[in-house]
């Protein structure tokens, strides 16, 4: 975790005044954080509605904002009489308009305010991105009727007629909890043929109407992927270990890493969990990363907890049906909740466990206003609610693991593979013996194919024997590289708005284009080079090209053909969940014998006739500008090569990289998981970087270039007078990318042995209004990129 401390933010005891005088002055008020750009740590003062209904902390209201008293939304975050005024006149202040029923429990109210210090956003910012955009607009939902018996009914009622008493009679059985139930539902309750009886019990006030509100809406999207869902398995020595470990700490906070090589079982441990959470009836939250990825992983729990009821969710939600999840989980009808990173801040009551799997995940940094990390909230919230936090993952993250290491977190080791099932041996290929080799045999110096001989053999004997293969290029597109051949003419095509190359990519039904993947302009591939009008040439090779490539090479010989028996999987070709879910239950089936893709294909698959996993080029992120490069890399490698070998074969991972005696990569290879997290965060410490050292990053962008370089120096000057001597303070500087959408980008980077001191450095500028997260200048603390 990232650390808790919490910095005083602006002065609260700010107010939304009116001049006209009402007769009577109110005498019940609340504080409410806008869901605007307003940054107060506590938000507005507010009289009560003249409804005088009352109000709760934590409940969604609509407030008049500023002169022209705009309409805007908000959430309690105090309740309070005369005290929360602080001598302001009561007369003069607004009153809250309307309140709705949408209230988020105080736990995350606190959360909230943690966050909004943490990451320094705006607090109602931080609570309006804990309600889901479909939960505030109240879609699919819609009122309806039902009915209860009234509360102690007299003993000697006597409905009448044997059809109404035999009803009544029934009704008298059912379970209470069970109320309020529709008319027509409670009819066929009964045994009544029609609702004759139930209308006349009505009518005798033997039972009452009541208004229930309801989220009409489709079941939550789901997969069938093809994996076998059994019976729950028996556990291993160390299985057994981490939950009986961690099952002792029930009802407390306690942080735990449970690190587990992959195919260890880490998923069947949580489940068991959450099994003792449960019986303690206690809800449980499960964040995977991108869900959507990830469907077996998830498909486990809404199998073995469907009877308890299981929330989903995921952006690939209907607004409808995210509304009615969100419902579930607030109601308590739903024990467990599994989503992506939004799920962290479910509405569950009773909130038992949290989980966080593969906690080294990228997706759970959100890369928006408020950029927090999934990961670090999930520890605090945890701290706030005084329950156990399991993070869980084959290669943690240095921050992670760094923790571990200092006691900060319990660890729990899974060394081993279940069943009995041993790791995949890895071979490194060199490739630029590979391309070598690939000459003497082809006479073309020219062949810069992505499949060499090693790895090409290894796919034909994988395949003919009747086996599946993954291969991984962590790279979209047919070409990275567009230049022209003439080394004196030098021209390079770039992205017109961006710093950056375009990338190639072709279309049956179009002529070859070129997209930045920043700002995604999109323009026709030019033939000739426009300087000096020689044919342009294609480098670099993405999941476009490879695709072409295995049909071209495979087609023929293993009856490798496009759509049919392989699939390219990236984000080009997958634009829904759906697609996905699809694809996964034909290769589950075994429709598809081999998959390409991107890191999609490195997360959560757990196939038993992948034999042969293929990583194209481990070298994508190596040179990435980024201090986290190397970590990456070996999770990915990592990652992907874990999804050999979960069948009887004890399977083969091929990894072709330029850089085989690169130690991220190396370690990769023999599964040495320790050795490189100490190399690393040794070189992390020595150069000052975190986990050892704490960051943050403001990045300043403007379409001026002088404008942008000016304001960044501004903030940079403030937060270098408000900082103590511990913090130092880089830049501002252009950032590696310098330009993106035609915004010029500059950062300035902290630096701190403790997070404390960043925050102070960040509070004093903040609060003087001079360093304000807005469309020129983003906040990054804790980065988890530097591009």
């Amino acid at each position: 975790m990232h650390g808790v401390e919490c910095i005083p933010m602006p002065p609260a005891g700010l107010f939304e005044t009116d001049d006209s005088t009402p007769q009577d002055a109110p005498t019940s008020f609340v504080r409410v954080a806008v869901e605007r750009s307003l940054d107060l740590s506590d938000g507005l003062t507010y009289a009560g509605p003249e409804s005088n209904q009352p109000l709760a902390v934590g409940q969604r209201v609509t407030v008049p904002l500023g002169r022209g008293d705009a309409a805007a939304h908000g959430f309690v975050v105090a309740v309070g009489g005369p005290e929360l005024l602080d001598g302001f006149d009561p007369n003069k202040v607004k009153r809250v308009r309307s309140a709705s029923s949408t209230r988020l429990p105080e736990p995350l109210v606190e959360l909230a305010r943690w966050m909004s210090t943490y990451y320094c956003c705006p607090l109602g910012m931080v609570l309006a991105t804990m309600v889901p955009a479909a939960v505030k607009a109240s879609i699919g939902r819609r009122t309806i009727t039902k009915l209860e018996p009234v509360p102690d009914p007299p003993a000697d009622f006597d409905p009448g007629t044997p059809t109404a008493r035999a009803a009544w009679d029934a009704i008298r059985q059912i379970p209470a909890g069970d109320f309020p139930i529709a008319a027509k539902d409670l009819a066929h309750r009964v045994g009544a043929t029609n609702a004759g009886p139930i209308n006349k019990l009505v009518k005798l006030g033997a039972l009452r109407e009541v208004t229930v509100e309801t989220v009409r809406a489709p079941e939550a999207f789901w997969s069938e992927s093809g994996a076998a869902l059994a019976a729950p398995p028996e556990l291993t020595p160390d299985q057994h270990a981490a939950v009986e470990g961690i099952t002792r700490t029930l009802g407390t906070f306690a942080p735990h890493l449970l690190r587990g090589v992959t195919g260890s079982g880490k998923t069947e441990v949580y489940l068991r969990l959450i099994e003792r959470v449960v019986e303690l009836d206690k809800s449980a939250i499960v964040l995977v990363p991108e869900i959507a990825l990830t469907p077996q992983t998830a498909e486990r729990f809404l199998a073995r907890f469907e009877h308890l009821g299981v929330a989903v969710l995921h952006s690939g939600l209907t607004g409808a049906t995210r509304n009615k999840q969100w419902a579930a989980a607030a109601s308590g009808a739903a024990k467990v909740v599994v989503g992506a990173r939004s799920a962290v801040f479910a509405p569950v009551p009773d909130l038992g466990l949290i989980v966080v799997d593969e906690e080294h995940d990228q997706s759970y940094k959100q890369d928006q206003l408020p950029r927090y990390h999934a990961r670090d909230v999930a520890v605090v919230r945890a701290s706030i609610e005084h329950v156990p936090v399991v993070l869980g993952s084959a290669t943690p993250s240095m921050e992670s693991w760094h923790n571990a290491q200092t006691d900060r977190y319990t660890l729990w080791h899974l060394p081993a593979r279940v069943a009995g099932l041993r790791m995949p041996a890895v071979e490194i290929v060199d490739m630029r013996t590979e391309r070598k080799k690939r000459r003497e045999q082809h006479g073309d110096p020219r062949t810069l194919e992505s499949i060499g001989p090693t790895l090409a053999s290894a796919i034909e004997q994988t395949l003919t024997a009747g086996g599946q293969a993954i291969l991984l290029l962590n790279r979209r597109g047919f070409a990275s590289y567009v230049a022209c051949p003439d080394s004196n003419c030098g021209w390079v095509l770039g992205c017109d708005s961006c710093d950056t190359r375009m990338v190639v990519h072709r279309a049956q039904a179009r002529r070859a284009y070129v997209r930045c993947h920043h700002c995604l302009a999109e323009q026709l591939l030019p033939k000739t080079c426009p300087t000096c009008g020689k044919k342009v040439i294609e480098l670099g090779s993405g999941t476009q090209r490879a695709e072409q490539e295995i049909e071209r090479r495979f087609g023929t010989t293993l009856g490798l053909i496009e759509g049919e028996t392989f699939a390219r999987v990236d984000s080009d070709t997958m634009r829904r969940a759906s697609d996905y879910f699809d694809l996964l239950a034909r290769f589950g089936r075994g429709e598809l014998k081999l998959l390409v893709g991107t890191q999609m294909l490195a997360k959560g698959l757990d196939y038993p006739n992948v034999r042969l996993v293929g990583v194209l080029n481990a070298d994508t992120s190596i040179g990435v500008p980024d201090f986290r490069a190397c970590e990456r890399t070996f999770q990915l490698v990592t990652q992907v090569a874990g999804r050999a070998g979960r069948g009887r074969d004890p399977g083969r991972v091929i990894v072709q990289t330029m850089s085989p005696d690169e130690p991220a990569i190396r370690l990769a290879a023999q599964h040495d998981f320790e050795t490189f997290a100490k190399r690393e965060l040794a070189t992390r410490h020595a150069s000052r970087l975190p986990p050892r050292w704490r960051m943050a990053r403001v990045i300043v962008r403007d379409r001026d270039h002088d404008a942008a370089d000016e304001h960044a120096r501004g903030i940079a000057q403030a937060i270098r007078a408000a900082a103590d001597e511990a913090v130092v303070v880089q830049g501002p500087a252009p950032c590696p990318i310098a330009r993106v959408a035609e915004h010029f980008r500059f950062a300035i980077e902290l630096f701190a042995p403790n997070p404390k001191s960043i925050q102070r450095a960040l509070a004093a500028p903040r609060t003087a209004g001079l360093l304000k997260a807005d469309a020129r200048t983003a906040i990054d603390v804790d980065p988890v990129a530097v591009l």
